[in-house]
């Protein structure tokens, strides 16, 4: 069973967190007409010629109001009230691990990759929130604008504690979420770090096909540089330039999916640095690397975390995503720019998700609680691909070797092991019906459940939709 390490998960999210977009990348998809519900007092309003300050919500005790802080524009809506505090344990830690776009010949920078890391030591569990740049919310004391502007913003109009602070805010203000700790990264340093260990081993579950640069050296402004590339399903041996690539490119896909395949480079990450036992070299790497992103954290913060090493498997890593569920696309009225327009309920209930830490049963042992993966199918790496999409939906998984049977159908056998409920979430997350579940009460068994995959398993999978069942 494969083992999550925090100290690596931290560094290799902070360092694929850089990762820069392709210059020559523009994304527009197909938008949306603003449904009125999504702003909670009224609805949106052209911007006009000679903007004027409009009538605001009383905001609470320790938020300071718009236009405190700078001299933004008059937003084309309103600004929704703050989100309520959500109930965490105090013990828990989240960090902001941001990756920022500045280049060295720029002054101003967005931070185009944002990831919340939940950490939970007292019950060794992990959550992960992505957030997509674009999202429209309020940055306090400022105005309406994208998430990703906060950062900089916060530095650029001295906000009280710069750039960190105003981020946190942000992400307190709008999602009720506190943020302990960051991480910023700037855009040197993926390739770098995937070809000192030698290249990563990507669980490509959907086949990907995009512009790309016949070579790092060429120039990007050159038509015939470009080449349209397809990486195929399955475990692919990527080193820095192809994993940048596969990770950052959307010009024929979106930010969603985007995210998605960056999920991918990440989980390889953290199987290359645990297959090369780096742990103890964290001290080398922390002094090697940090150069290549500024944070609060130091190295013996991070020290400290280590002993949740031998505690955290991969199917206590909750990953969660602001998605297409949870956005409406739309047009800002006058500049034309493309941003995310929040969906309030149904951001709240992925955040209470997302942070809803339980307790595992110690009382049931480990492999009890395993899905025991038969690959049937003619493809020899579907078996690591489903396991994939296990982990996403929390479940541990162990897979056995290879043994081909034309004509089988994937389908699950339950051996009455596991709570109520997981044999119909396994079934969930692979789209199979009722009919494919077979129950066979086995107590001696190793594992609660048998997956067997079979020719016509389909490996690719959207873990940003239907997040909730």
């Amino acid at each position: 069973m494969m083992r999550f390490t925090l100290i690596p998960a931290i560094l290799a999210f902070g360092l694929a967190a850089c990762l820069p977009s392709p210059k020559s990348e523009r994304n527009a998809p197909r938008l949306e007409k603003l449904p009125t519900e999504i702003f909670k007092t009224s609805t949106p309003r052209a911007v006009s010629p000679n903007p004027q300050p409009t009538s605001l919500p009383v905001f609470d005790v320790g938020w300071p109001p718009p236009f405190t802080y700078g001299n933004p524009p008059t937003p084309p809506t309103p600004i929704p009230p703050p989100s309520a505090p959500l109930a965490i344990d105090p013990a828990i830690i989240n960090i902001a691990l941001l990756g920022s776009d500045r280049r060295p010949s720029w002054t101003g920078f967005n931070t185009d990759v944002i990831i919340i890391l939940s950490v939970y030591p007292a019950l060794g569990e992990v959550a992960l929130l992505s957030i997509p740049r674009d999202l429209y919310v309020y940055l306090p004391g400022y105005s309406m604008q994208r998430i990703n502007t906060a950062f900089s913003i916060g530095e650029r109009v001295n906000y009280p504690g710069g750039g960190p602070a105003l981020f946190a805010d942000t992400v307190r203000y709008n999602f009720g979420i506190p943020i302990h700790h960051y991480a910023k990264v700037e855009m040197d340093g993926f390739s770098r770090i995937v070809d000192t260990i030698g290249g990563v081993d990507v669980n490509v579950t959907c086949s990907y096909r995009d512009w790309r640069l016949r070579g790092p050296a060429l120039d990007p402004q050159v038509e015939q540089n470009w080449q349209l590339y397809t990486v195929p399903t399955g475990i692919r041996r990527m080193d820095g330039d192809l994993a940048l690539w596969y990770a950052r490119s959307r010009k024929l896909s979106s930010d969603f999916d985007r995210g998605r395949r960056q999920q991918e480079v990440l989980r390889a990450l953290y199987r290359e640095i645990l297959s090369l036992e780096l742990i103890p070299r964290i001290p080398q790497l922390y002094g090697d690397l940090k150069d290549a992103f500024t944070t609060d954290l130091s190295l013996s913060d991070l020290l400290s975390l280590a002993p949740l090493a031998a505690r955290i498997d991969t199917a206590d890593v909750r990953s969660r995503f602001i998605g297409r569920d949870e956005v409406t696309s739309w047009r800002i009225p006058g500049s034309g720019a493309q941003v995310l327009v929040p969906k309030p309920e149904r951001i709240a209930a992925l955040v209470a998700d997302t942070f809803d830490f339980d307790a595992l049963d110690d009382l049931v042992p480990e492999l009890a609680l395993t899905v025991e993966i038969v690959n049937s199918s003619a493809q020899p790496q579907w078996g690591a691909l489903a396991a994939e999409r296990l982990e996403y939906a929390g479940f541990a998984t162990h897979v056995g070797s290879n043994s081909p049977s034309p004509g089988t159908r994937t389908h699950l056998i339950d051996y009455g092991l596991a709570q109520d409920g997981s044999a119909e979430a396994i079934l969930q997350s692979f789209d199979l019906p009722a009919s494919r579940l077979t129950r066979e009460s086995d107590a001696n068994s190793p594992f609660a459940f048998r997956l067997v995959v079979g020719d016509d398993y389909d490996p690719c999978f959207d873990p940003t939709r239907d997040q909730l069942g």
